[in-house]
């Protein structure tokens, strides 16, 4: 039997009710390398899962080394090397590198992560001149405050799910957001730039290398600034086919071509200007929906180019889908929360997913990171998927106990 490893940090339904189920599927044995093994370990004890990895074994995957020499003490060579963690892109490029195995271009990778290089490769090849700066402590900040446009975006250099990601008006409101950033974590490396106001997009591609598919993109509803957590996605950005080519074009240039990339922007009378290249599968629940919307076997595909395969010829569905997060709105215990569901009526269908517990204490973040639970849907008709998701949404409650 072939062996898939997956390199993992936390727990996430993507591997776990994603990619392993599928890997199951293509009749491949699932290693899972973690730096969380008893949180894994105790997460796959529950019965009833969709799949299980056949092992999991500590590692410390942040470290390639760390990875080849787990891997070189097993007795086959792995048919594939994956991850889906944004933190764990590059470790796993170069691993699957010294194995040979089919891979993204660690250099790329490390580059997409680390959102300042992403910045500099892209106005070094002359595809975007947005201002932007690295600072790590308050020295470095009054070094550049003349220089900075505001309104200015704050946010860690290599963060995820817009953590501390903040609009500054001022010097003195970007001064407090710095301050606010090192003082729970001193030294961290944060990026100003240059803010792009206008409507978020995202694009969803696949390769293989040798070519690229579109397989389209989330229009999204954030929260008001000062912070940027996203609220809906509804799939197709109704853009022109020739407006998204240009964003394809941009990250082929940057050196996106193999795997699953997510990729977020915003289209100014200028073209696109581009957020973020998160060189991964989308998340948050998005991953779930594009594979009901689209109506074909994502986390297989994706896994396939692993294993060597090309991309195939996809049919996509031209259906409708929809995603909603719910916030919470203040900080403590949660008492009362609505349970998980699926709800099928006529040619759609709703799933709500609780991502808090009752008991849970909610700490408020401002970030992705306080979502209580997460509302998609899919069918053919957009219209009303929308009606009826608002129907749905207005019925659920929670309450927090401060």
């Amino acid at each position: 039997m072939k062996e898939l490893v997956i390199l993992a940090h936390v727990i996430t339904d993507s591997v776990n009710a994603g990619f392993i189920p599928a890997a199951q599927r293509l009749g491949l044995s699932i290693v899972l390398l973690t730096d969380h093994t008893e949180t894994h370990r105790q997460y796959f004890n529950q019965i009833g899962l969709p799949a299980y990895p056949n092992e999991i074994i500590a590692c410390d995957v942040f470290n390639p080394l760390a990875v080849i020499e787990t891997i070189t003490c097993r007795v086959e060579t792995p048919a594939a090397i994956f991850s889906n963690s944004d933190h764990l892109q590059t470790s796993t490029a170069i691993v699957a590198d010294y194995f040979g195995l089919p891979r993204k271009n660690w250099h790329v990778t490390y580059r997409a992560k680390n959102k300042a290089e992403m910045r500099a490769d892209l106005k070094t090849r002359g595809l975007d001149m947005l201002w932007f700066a690295v600072v790590c402590d308050t020295t470095a900040l009054a070094q550049v405050l003349d220089s900075v446009p505001f309104p200015c975006i704050v946010k860690p250099r290599e963060g995820v799910a817009s953590q501390q990601v903040s609009l500054s008006y001022s010097r003195a409101e970007l001064e407090a957001h710095c301050a606010a950033a090192w003082g729970t974590q001193p030294e961290q490396p944060l990026l100003l730039e240059e803010y792009i106001d206008g409507t978020l997009y995202t694009l969803e591609t696949l390769g293989d290398d040798k070519k690229v598919c579109i397989l389209g993109g989330f229009k999204v509803k954030l929260s008001p600034p000062p912070h940027f957590v996203e609220l809906e996605a509804s799939w197709g950005t109704g853009l022109t086919n020739a407006q998204e080519t240009q964003v394809v074009d941009i990250i082929r240039s940057f050196g996106v071509g193999f795997g699953a990339c997510h990729t977020e922007f915003v289209m100014t009378d200028t073209g696109p200007r581009l957020i973020e290249i998160n060189y991964r599968n989308i998340g948050d629940y998005r991953e779930f929906l594009m594979q009901d919307t689209l109506d074909i076997p994502l986390f297989e595909i994706v896994l396939r180019l692993y294993l060597g395969e090309p991309l195939p010829h996809l049919n996509i569905a031209p259906d409708a889908g929809l995603i909603r997060y719910f916030t919470a709105r203040s900080a403590g215990r949660l008492a009362n929360a609505p349970e998980a569901f699926v709800q099928n009526a006529d040619d759609i269908q709703v799933t709500y997913k609780p991502l808090r517990m009752i008991g849970d204490i909610i700490h408020l973040t401002n970030s992705n990171k306080d979502y209580l639970g997460v509302l998609r849907g899919a069918g053919s008709d957009a219209q009303y998927l929308g009606l009826e998701m608002d129907r749905i949404a207005n019925g659920l409650a929670w309450k927090i106990d401060a």
